[in-house]
């Protein structure tokens, strides 16, 4: 007989799941945290660099932006679709190990080009690496927890975006502020550098070891012998996919969209924040990264889980759309508090004000997980997936950062506008995350009652 605990836990999703015991299924949620941890220290590092990115290499906001965005998120976003595939029908901690060797390689490369170009293609090595891990760990929480524990789950797997930038920024400001100095720095075996590149090898190697843990996860589907010739005859066609979402637009469309918005702001201020504080307040890039560290470290932990138990507990209540209530909370909170902080007279304000910056930037995304884990068949989940974070993560990652540095560099056409562009863009995108979240309810609770029939 097993306990409560257990039996809630070993739910199995398809016909080739196995039981996963509960200390399994949070070990699972503990590496794939760790993962989530060192991807996003690797993606976020570059914000507080800014400055000796476009002293040293003579660029401008935007073409820095790209390399925040474009340069990363295109082949994160687009690669997504056939690892989403792969996903559905593979070992997915090996899938995961894979992509934490590439994306950490390829961060130590970051820390060895000296020209515009050979760090754009290093970071859409990065890029390519992260793809692996959303639609994987979506997939595999998913496979492990049931429904009304799955909100908790995604927020705590959701921990280590948050715990990853707060460390980049933290480790950023601290090599930032003892090395900005122009010039070049001897790194043996790999020549002269410039001195910020020197955060990528302290940042990239340590990925090598999550990819080891990555192997340690126990797999939640059958993959033996039989297992996996089935597995490849029953192989949905990426057709069926793209009926399925066709036959719940409204449903996938709201949530990919209306969480874009949320996510397009949300990378704006991770872009720009820093450079916010030196141009407005006169800040160093070490006492910025300091503080946006110190914030993102103790609040984006604090706001995430606060979702993922709203979101529980709405739907312990009978709230089948309690992921999407949860988004557009946040998503209010967002476009009071951030749409008026950049706006503050003293860095004094603006700091406090960052406080529920943090707290309700953080809040929806565990909820935004399940939500398109909820929306999704278990047998297409992996794809499902990709498909939400080619959205997201395209539209937010090129729009967000790229918004804010044209309104700088061609509306306004001054450096010290970027207040103004901050505040602009984060109202206008909140605004719209919230009428598509809500135009999405109905459409989602739809869904979520027709899959469980079935």
């Amino acid at each position: 007989m097993t306990t409560p605990l257990r039996s809630e836990l070993t739910a199995p999703s398809s016909a080739n799941s196995r039981q996963v015991t509960p200390a399994q299924a949070w070990y699972a949620v503990a590496i794939l945290t760790i993962a989530n941890v060192s991807g996003n220290v690797d993606r976020q590092i570059l914000s507080l660099m800014v400055r000796p990115i476009k002293r040293d290499l003579h660029v401008t906001d935007t073409e820095v932006s790209l390399l925040m965005g474009l340069g990363f998120v295109a082949f994160y976003s687009v690669l997504g679709l056939p690892i989403g595939r792969w996903v559905d029908r593979g070992h997915r901690p090996r899938i995961v190990a894979l992509g934490a060797a590439v994306w950490s390689v390829m961060t130590v490369i970051t820390g060895g080009v000296r020209s515009y170009a050979g760090l754009f293609a290093a970071r859409i090595g990065v890029g390519a690496g992260e793809a692996t891990l959303g639609p994987a760990a979506v997939s595999i929480i998913s496979d492990s927890f049931p429904r009304k524990s799955l909100g908790v789950a995604m927020s705590t797997y959701m921990l280590g975006t948050f715990a990853g930038s707060g460390i980049a920024y933290a480790l950023t400001a601290f090599v930032v502020g003892r090395f900005s100095q122009p010039g070049l720095v001897a790194v043996p075996f790999v020549g002269n550098v410039f001195p910020w590149q020197l955060v990528f090898f302290f940042v990239g190697l340590p990925g090598l070891l999550v990819a080891l843990l990555a192997l340690t996860i126990r797999e939640p589907r059958v993959l033996d012998a039989t297992a996996i010739e089935a597995n490849r005859a029953a192989q949905l066609p990426f057709a069926e996919v793209v009926r399925y979402m066709r036959a719940n637009l409204r449903t996938i469309g709201a949530l990919s969209l209306g969480f874009a918005f949320s996510a397009s702001a949300n990378y704006a201020l991770v872009a720009w924040l820093a450079s916010f504080l030196i141009r407005t307040y006169g800040w160093t890039e070490a006492q910025a990264g300091t503080l946006q560290g110190a914030l993102t470290l103790t609040l984006g932990p604090l706001g995430v889980m606060l979702g993922g138990r709203l979101t529980d507990r709405w739907t312990r209540l009978g709230h089948i759309d309690a992921p999407l209530r949860v988004g557009m909370l946040g998503a209010a909170g967002m476009l009071v508090f951030a749409g008026l902080f950049p706006l503050m007279p003293t860095a004094l304000l603006a700091g406090l004000m960052l406080v529920p910056v943090n707290l309700f930037a953080a809040m929806p995304w565990g909820a935004a997980n399940a939500a398109i884990a909820e929306a999704m068949p278990a047998r297409m989940r992996g794809q499902g997936s990709s498909f939400y974070q080619l959205v997201v993560n395209l539209f937010s990652g090129v729009v967000g950062p790229t918004a804010v540095a044209l309104m700088t560099d061609k509306v306004f056409r001054d450096p010290l506008a970027l207040r103004y562009s901050l505040s602009i863009v984060t109202v206008v995108a909140m605004s719209m995350a919230i009428l598509l979240m809500a135009w999405g309810r109905p459409a989602f609770r739809a869904t979520v009652q027709r899959l469980r029939t079935e």
